[in-house]
């Protein structure tokens, strides 16, 4: 019995060494009669790099190959010498243009909002070129190794084309997975996960703390000023936990996105960040409005202090619903988290619609009443 558990535990272990060489599994192949030593298949986007390392010189050759679908797609390979991510990659762009030649050249990626434009890399290269062949194409390049390094970040990526002009990727599934790092000198090729990165799990605090404090903590304590101020003054206090704990989460939030934008050099959202410097500059002056200037209720200028108040709340509310449908689509983090913010925001309209048209129909009522007890009166004076 102990011999068949060695045997059904040494079946195991083959059989989970066999796959994963079979998914990492790599035969050298010669392009352009040139053999490369080494190579390794990308477990995104059907790709696979070949290359041939010196390092007393501190260069590499190098051949990246990937599938694609039709010859009217871009393909590109890149080294980051400063991050894992896309801004700052040194890439190789190549595609087959209407005229049947190869393009190929170097670009610089400087921000997400890149059309791939031509540009020298921070780095040396020479005897770079491309083919397009059995529905793949390769790109061809000798780096020299930034500080001459064998270990590098790099990212590979493919797009449309419209005419000879590159269009942006899909900034889902496998294209924003397609980055890892990769040791020339032992072949060591890793994928470096999204939610590892720490600016990353920054821009996750920043989603959250933002979606609760202006997307829903600040329109339920607008509701709940708006339509439960019967129950005084227990409204008074929820209105005004809900809108500090709003003001206070918004400034967390602000100050994460100070550092992503500190930490995200060329990588430039004007909207957004816009809409959040206004979105933060009018609620700190509600704030203080509200804490130091609110006037006595028999105040005649009461009436003054409630309009600034309602439109400077209920501006914030709307920029805050903006910026935060704004994120989601920067961060994407999946369809669903959107899609659950919007019924969440929502699901509070027609909360606030239907007591809306609740007070409207009470008051209609009153006046009604009020204008029946006047007839009345007035028909028992006659």
């Amino acid at each position: 019995m102990a011999f068949y558990k060695c045997l059904f535990f040494a079946s195991l272990i083959f059989s989970s060494v066999f796959v994963t060489m079979s998914q990492q599994a790599c035969t050298p192949q010669a392009f352009n009669r040139k053999t490369f030593a080494a190579c390794h298949n990308l477990p995104i986007l059907n790709s696979t790099i070949h290359w041939n390392y010196y390092p007393s010189k501190g260069t590499v050759d190098v051949a990246f190959a990937q599938a694609v679908v039709s010859d009217s797609r871009w393909v590109a390979w890149a080294i980051n010498p400063t991050s894992t991510g896309m801004v700052g990659s040194q890439a190789i762009v190549a595609f087959k243009r209407t005229d049947g030649a190869m393009s190929v050249y170097s670009s610089p990626i400087k921000s997400y909002g890149t059309r791939l434009e031509q540009g020298n890399l921070s780095f040396p290269l020479f005897d770079v070129s491309a083919v397009y062949e059995n529905n793949q194409i390769v790109i061809f390049a000798t780096v020299g190794l930034p500080n001459n390094v064998s270990v590098v970040n790099h990212v590979w990526q493919q797009g449309p084309l419209s005419e000879n002009t590159a269009q942006m990727h899909s900034v889902s599934g496998p294209n924003v997975q397609s980055f890892g790092t990769l040791d020339f000198l032992s072949g060591k090729v890793e994928t470096v996960r999204r939610g590892t990165s720490s600016v990353f799990r920054v821009k996750i605090s920043h989603g959250i703390i933002n979606t609760i404090s202006w997307g829903i903590l600040m329109p339920v304590g607008a509701i709940v000023a708006r339509h439960f101020k019967a129950a005084d003054p227990a409204w008074f206090h929820v209105h005004r936990a809900c809108q500090m704990l709003g003001y206070f989460g918004g400034v967390a939030g602000f100050a994460t996105g100070l550092w992503l934008g500190h930490k995200s050099s060329g990588v430039e959202y004007k909207g957004h960040r816009c809409i959040g410097i206004t979105l933060f500059a009018l609620a700190t002056l509600q704030v203080l409005v509200a804490l130091g200037l609110r006037p006595n209720k028999t105040d005649k200028k009461r009436v003054f202090w409630n309009w600034f108040h309602y439109l400077v709340g209920y501006g914030t509310i709307i920029l805050g619903i903006v910026n935060i449908l704004k994120g989601f689509d920067m961060l994407q983090p999946g369809k669903w988290w959107k899609f659950s913010y919007l019924i969440t925001i929502g699901v509070l309209g027609c909360v606030a619609a239907v007591l809306e048209a609740r007070a409207w129909f009470l008051i209609l009522i009153r006046k009604s009443d009020q204008a029946a007890e006047q007839n009345k009166d007035d028909t028992s004076v006659v």
